[in-house]
């Protein structure tokens, strides 16, 4: 993230539904409001409260929703209304690997913007540089009314250009790491292997959480992950909150916790775990692709 434009009390905002449908309105207003009383102008856009099935909408208005606010001069940065699914659909309609044919704007021939937003749209987290954004995986419109004071700080303070406080967690041993910062939801990124879509991941701290998943489907992620080799050139592990993972007592079955240490614990590099970012709770804001530092010793993230 370089030549950062940082956003400012006045900008435009455009508010965009890539993925699933609307469904918690008092929330979403609750979100606007606090987007408004930072000072900012919000604009929503036009096919936001669609609904195809459990998609907001169809994909090309969904992909029309993203390129109009991508190419808007006007606009500096794009809300993300909620996660759900949809967004790796927008990467395989719009052809991001081949910018003659894409459906969206080429990075070059707009501004970069502000993405904001978590969970499924780590698809489009994850491919920032294709897409000319400057990514904050954060609390959504319909969620960030239920963070913390501090967790609602931070997000701005990280969009306006002020300092970040590291986050603190448990700290698995294996020394320091520093790298760029990959954030994301693991079911969302592990669908992403081996696809145009999948970054190159050497040298950068991933930053995983997820939301129900049972340990075995963990299992199964991380796994793939090892065969495909992804690991290899990763230097260092940030975990946040997998939530509602656990299953019934009366199935045989590892915890979440022993799955993560036995799938990741032998990899040789740093790991810190019980951080506060993901679902079903504080949802601290990181920034996509910035300089980060992850000690494992001390259970920090650091992130600039």
């Amino acid at each position: 993230m370089t030549n950062i434009k940082w956003l400012e009390k006045g900008d435009l905002l455009k508010v965009i539904a890539p993925s699933g449908t609307l469904r918690e309105f008092t929330n979403f207003e609750r979100g606007l409001e606090i987007w408004k009383s930072r000072g900012y102008r919000v604009e929503l856009s036009p096919g936001f409260d669609d609904r195809w099935g459990y998609l907001a909408g169809s994909d090309e208005n969904r992909i029309r929703q993203l390129a109009d606010a991508l190419k808007d001069p006007n606009c500096s940065g794009i809300l993300c209304v909620r996660g759900g699914f949809g967004s790796t659909r927008l990467l395989e309609k719009s052809q991001l690997e081949n910018p003659q044919n894409s459906q969206l704007p080429t990075p070059d021939s707009h501004p970069p913007k502000w993405l904001i937003g978590y969970s499924d749209i780590t698809a489009l987290l994850w491919n920032y540089e294709k897409l000319g954004i400057w990514g904050v995986h954060g609390p959504l419109l319909t969620g960030i009314a239920g963070e913390p004071d501090w967790s609602i700080d931070r997000l701005f303070d990280c969009v306006e250009g002020r300092p970040l406080q590291p986050l603190s967690g448990k700290g698995w041993g294996g020394g320091k790491a520093t790298g760029r910062l990959f954030p994301a939801n693991l079911t969302v990124a592990s669908h992403l292997i081996g696809t145009p879509y999948q970054p190159d991941l050497t040298g950068v701290i991933l930053a995983l959480e997820d939301v129900s998943e049972a340990p075995y489907r963990v299992d199964r992620m991380l796994t793939q992950w090892r065969m495909a080799g992804v690991f290899a050139g990763v230097r260092g592990i940030a975990l946040g909150r997998f939530s509602r993972c656990q299953i019934d007592a009366s199935i045989p079955s590892f915890s979440i916790e022993e799955v993560l240490q036995e799938r990741l614990g032998d990899l040789n590099i740093p790991v810190v775990s019980d951080l506060p970012f993901g679902h079903d709770g504080v949802n601290a804001a990181l920034p996509v692709g910035i300089e980060a530092t992850l000690d494992a010793e001390s259970g920090l993230l650091i992130c600039g």
